[in-house]
């Protein structure tokens, strides 16, 4: 895919070439700055300066490698990952990056993802490596792991400089998270990153006063996208900070946004959510120059865009920059998205219907009625990108207003899983039975429709749950169980299917806190939550477990890790609310 850039040319370019070209063109611009706690500005790199740190920490990784060519990075948000990533892309060393741990069970998947990158190189900070190996030293998971700092590197005295990358080689090995199965490198090229920034440009245009304001952690696919490669495709500033401070105080990004002009950024729902109902900004709040609020990574909610919508309108934000998209790491990132001059609306059906596969509307008026179910459309593809829905089980193109599984196709789709050959060619190379001429296509594992050329996700192909031959996406009940008692929070639950041996039911655990304990009680809350499915959905819940709150199952994205949650139900392993230790499911997770 070849696309005219201002100021690189017509023809892609690997990532490090995009570095140089910039640092040639505009080589005092500058290029990344990091704020202290999400406030003061800290520090930041120019092109030049950047161009000359991956230069020397590319010479020292090329002597330090020995043969190895995959390298797990283990960062905060910062410009230390930005100069080690780009460094690691210009010696042809597939990164990886994953979140800092701070428990055992992330030193595991530390470990996991190191075995099965085929590595024993962890690229890190020096701060990052001396706590790590303090506070997890004697664990066997670190057993000849090299820990190297990569802020305190120097080039050697003499070094062969290594050839460019090219566009086929893989600049990322983007580890899923993990919410529906173990995790899998998918392999990102220079081409896909290319393509991706390409394609989001199109849709979401940048300009000569275009800057990215991000919190979103480098170790997720939005976060590296929108916050690293797409201003350095751009060549335009990005104003980053860590996750932390975001969670800390939601107020802080868009305080942020106002104070640096900010016209691009993202986060998934519950960001928006937090936004809604977190403390106001410190002083005056100016967003009218916030172009493209890119809503993505979970199920995109209609109450939250219009409540945010609502709430920071008066600020200066115009309804139309929210920007719903849908997309996965094994496509890069961007699939579809809601161009920026377009107000996105939901669509509302009937969810008897959905639930059988078929989409009829109903009268926008009877949103949030019993009996009904408010889709938002993930916007439209652009460029060469192409979205077919799929039967999975008969591989076969489903017809209008017919829910089946994404299909997608074109110069974004990655190379496919690091070492599983076959899983690879089932997911990335498919066909659809009786079209051999079109695709190959991903097969994305999400479940949805098409209408009228807008994309609408309607939830995961694995978890879907039946009961008495209907389907039910979990994320609705969710949303329901989530509404119905005040004292509940959004981004709190999980719904599955579990299986007695004789029958399928349906469980729900939810996040509580002591207010619960203190303002209700579990009965009443389980009860509302029990009543609200009934009456919405027309489901009697098996069980309902109020856990701790900070407690549920989530992925590094945040979505909820929803098999994870039904094994820990069935094995007993969940911390409820409001007894000491935790109690066993009486069922085995489906």
């Amino acid at each position: 895919m070849s696309s005219d850039h201002p100021r690189l040319g017509r023809e892609p370019l690997p990532l490090p070439a995009i570095l140089a070209r910039h640092a040639e063109q505009t080589p005092d611009a500058v290029a990344y700055v990091h704020l202290r706690d999400g406030e003061e500005i800290g520090e930041q790199a120019t092109y030049a300066e950047l161009s000359a740190d991956v230069r020397t920490r590319a010479a020292a990784l090329a002597g330090l490698a020995a043969g190895r060519r995959s390298a797990v990075l283990v960062y905060p948000n910062g410009l230390e990952f930005i100069r080690a990533w780009l460094a690691c892309t210009a010696t042809g060393i597939k990164g990886a990056p994953l979140q800092v741990p701070s428990r055992r069970q992330a030193v595991r998947r530390l470990r996991t993802v190191a075995d099965d990158a085929r590595t024993t190189l962890v690229l890190t900070t020096r701060e990052v490596r001396d706590r790590v190996l303090d506070d997890f030293a004697g664990l066997p998971e670190l057993d000849g792991l090299e820990f190297v700092a990569t802020d305190g590197l120097r080039p050697p005295a003499a070094g062969t400089a290594s050839p460019e990358p090219a566009l086929s080689d893989v600049a990322l090995l983007q580890y899923t998270s993990g919410s529906t199965g173990d995790p899998k490198g998918v392999m990102v090229t220079h081409a896909n990153f290319w393509a991706n920034a390409s394609e989001m440009d199109e849709l979401w245009p940048f300009a000569e006063d275009g800057s990215v304001v991000s919190w979103l952690p480098f170790f997720h696919d939005m976060g590296l996208l929108l916050g690293v490669v797409l201003p350095l495709w751009a060549g335009r500033p990005a104003y980053l900070m860590g996750p932390e401070a975001f969670v800390r105080r939601p107020a802080r990004w868009l305080e942020a946004l106002s104070r640096f002009g900010g016209t691009h950024a993202a986060a998934p729902n519950f960001a928006y959510d937090l936004c809604v109902r977190a403390d106001g900004p410190r002083g005056p709040l100016d967003l009218s120059r916030w172009r493209v609020a890119i809503n993505g990574a979970e199920p995109v909610r209609a109450h939250t865009v219009a409540e945010f919508t609502g709430k920071f309108a008066p600020h200066g934000f115009d309804p139309k920059a929210m920007c719903p998209g849908y997309g996965l790491a094994e496509y890069t990132l961007k699939i579809s998205g809601s161009p920026s001059d377009v107000e996105p609306g939901p669509l509302v059906v009937d969810a008897h219907a959905l639930g059988s596969g078929r989409v009829v509307r109903v009268t926008d008026d009877a949103d949030g009625a019993p009996g009904t179910a408010t889709v938002m459309s993930c916007g439209h593809t652009v460029a060469d990108a192409r979205v077919r829905v799929v039967d999975p089980r008969t591989l076969r193109a489903v017809g209008d207003d017919e829910v089946g599984e994404i299909w997608a196709s074109g110069p974004c789709v990655a190379a496919g899983y690091l070492g599983r050959e076959e899983e690879s060619e089932r997911t990335f190379r498919a066909r659809i039975v009786d079209e051999e001429d079109e695709g190959p296509f991903l097969r994305t594992g999400d479940m949805g429709f098409v209408r009228g050329g807008e994309v609408f996700v309607t939830g995961r192909l694995k978890d879907l749950i039946i009961v008495k031959g209907r389907n039910h996406y979990p994320q609705d009940l969710e949303h329901t169980v989530e509404n119905s008692h005040p004292l509940l929070r959004p981004a709190s639950s999980a719904a599955f299917a579990v299986d007695d041996g004789e029958r399928e039911a349906v469980v729900v655990v939810v996040e509580g806190d002591r207010r619960i304990l203190t303002y209700a009680s579990a009965d009443e809350v389980t009860a509302a939550v029990r009543g609200a499915l009934l009456e919405h959905h027309r489901i009697e819940v098996a069980d309902v477990v109020l856990i701790r709150r900070g407690t549920l199952p989530k992925t590094t994205s945040g979505k909820v890790r929803r098999r994870s949650c039904a094994q820990r139900y069935a094995s007993g392993d969940l911390a409820r609310l409001g007894e000491p230790r935790p109690a066993a499911g009486s069922f085995a997770a489906t």
